[in-house]
This record gives structure tokens, sequence and C-alpha cells, in this order.
């Protein structure tokens, strides 16, 4: 699912934030004894050990509680792509609350992010892109 992390990244640019991708970058923590590699993740700002946000791409059920893994690690947002839908959850003190947007990034629209990939043909990502960015730069932020 690169083009998701295309368009988030597109909106970042378009809107002038600092938001630095990782990649799948694989977290340790092994005081935690846990560890996890998460699709996509980034950093606002100054990258950090732990990422601000994890993408996870859930194409079949896992056996293990992947948000308990990324609390453990500390990561403040995990955004899953399941069935054709984002599932936000920002951490709380003591455990991830379920969300509609992002707490990080409040004003990225990622059920909109959701209908232009369920939409679109994988070999049509760049022009998806800059049909995306023409419409942000449209609006004002």
């Amino acid at each position: 699912m690169r083009a998701i992390a295309r368009l988030v990244e597109a909106y970042a640019e378009e809107r002038d934030l600092a938001l630095n991708g990782l990649g799948a970058t694989t977290f340790r923590a092994t005081a935690k004894q846990a560890g996890l590699e998460p699709d996509e993740c980034y950093c606002l700002g100054k990258i950090k050990t732990v990422s601000d946000i994890a993408l996870e791409v859930v194409l079949t059920s896992g056996g293990i509680d992947k948000l308990e893994i990324y609390r453990r690690l500390r990561v403040p947002e995990v955004w899953f792509w399941i069935e054709s839908r984002f599932w936000i959850y920002v951490r709380g003190p003591r455990a991830y609350q379920e969300r509609t947007r992002s707490a990080l990034i409040p004003a990225l629209d990622l059920d909109e992010i959701a209908r232009i990939v369920v939409a679109a043909d994988d070999e049509q990502q760049t022009a998806v892109v800059r049909a995306y960015r023409r419409r942000l730069q449209r609006t004002v932020p």
C-alpha cells in the first residue's frame, strides 16, 4: 500500500508539515520485550528513537496484539488500514483510544485518502498523487 504513504507525504509537503518518513523501520525495546516493524512510520519534526505515527496495513488477522506492543514502545499514534478503511488509535495514559482523526495531524482527512486509494489503480499512483496535490493547492488549510 505504497499509495497511502505517498498521499500522506504529499499532504505533509503541501501543508508544510515537517513529516519525516522512516519506512518500514524495526523498533525494539529489549527492556520492554517488544518489537515489530510497521509498514510505514513517521516522525513529526525531529527524528526520534520511536516514531510518532506507525502505519500498519493489515491483510490477514494476526496472532499478536500489536497495539500492546506499540503501547510498550510508546508510539503516540497507530494507524491500521483494514478492509479499505483507516482505524486510528491514539495512545492514552493506560491504553490506546480509537479516534476518527489523527491527533498529531488533525486536518488530514484519512477518509478522503481511503476513498482515493480504493478507487485508484495501483499503476496510476503518480497521477493520483498529482491530482490530490492539485486539490490540496486549491483549498485553504
